[in-house]
Order: structure tokens, then sequence, then C-alpha cells
């Protein structure tokens, strides 16, 4: 009986190891986001999202396929630095799906000199060649 619980134990202890290094890893993704934004480089921000026309993101204007489409609107909606402003997110939860998809919940802020935008995020993450890349956003 100690035997299996000491497998047990090693067998959570892995498990953990596991989703608490893809959870930083997603967390990173997401980092790099926000340094890229901030510093005006709207296709560094991109390097988060799956390079595919099969990437989804949805927002108050409707739904957008592809990585190009989604670039195209957000070069569109943020033409300059001063419309960009300074990003922040806020994580409000991260839920493992299976070991290839996360499922993240955050808030999202723009300071601005122009006005101050904000809303909340829902973002699926897949790991596609080890590397973890947001596949469907629904931004408010």
């Amino acid at each position: 009986m100690k035997q299996f619980f000491l497998a047990f134990l090693l067998f959570i202890s892995i498990q953990n190891f596991a989703q608490s290094k893809n959870e930083s890893a997603i967390r990173r993704v997401l980092y790099e986001q926000v340094m890229a934004w901030n510093r005006g480089d709207i296709e560094g921000f991109m390097k988060g999202y799956w390079e595919n026309d099969s990437l989804v993101f949805i927002g108050k204007s409707g739904v957008i396929y592809g990585w190009d489409n989604t670039l195209n609107k957000y070069k569109r909606g943020y033409p300059d630095t001063t419309s960009m402003g300074k990003l922040q997110f806020t994580i409000i939860a991260v839920n493992r799906l299976s070991k290839k998809y996360y499922h993240l919940i955050g808030k999202w802020y723009l300071r601005r000199s122009i006005g101050d935008l904000s809303g909340h995020y829902t973002l699926l993450f897949k790991k596609i060649h080890g590397d973890w890349v947001i596949v469907a956003d629904h931004s408010s």
C-alpha cells in the first residue's frame, strides 16, 4: 500500500509539473504579446497567434478567420502607437482542457492619451509543433 501511495504522489507531482510548465509557457506567450504591443509592434504581438487560415478571432465587428485577416484588423484598428496605447492583461482563469488545449479567461486594458479602453477575452490555446499558440480569441 505504501508503494502505491508513493507512486500516486509521484504521478500527481509529474502531472502538476507538466501543468505548471504548460501554464507558464502560455503566460509567457501573453507576456511577449504585451511587450510587443507596448513597443508598437503589432507583428510581434501576432506571434502569439496560430499563423493559419483557421485562426478564429471574434470581436465587436463579428467573426474573422485567418492570421492575415486578424493582423489586418489590428492594423486598421490601431494604426499608430497613440491609438495602441499601453496594454495590460489580467488573467482571471487558466483551465487545462487536455494535453493539447488550454482555455484562458482574462481582462485587457489599454491606457491611452486619446481615451482608455478595456474589456474581457477568452482564449483557446493549442500546442502545435511544441509551441502554445492562440487558435481562437473572443475579445469584447
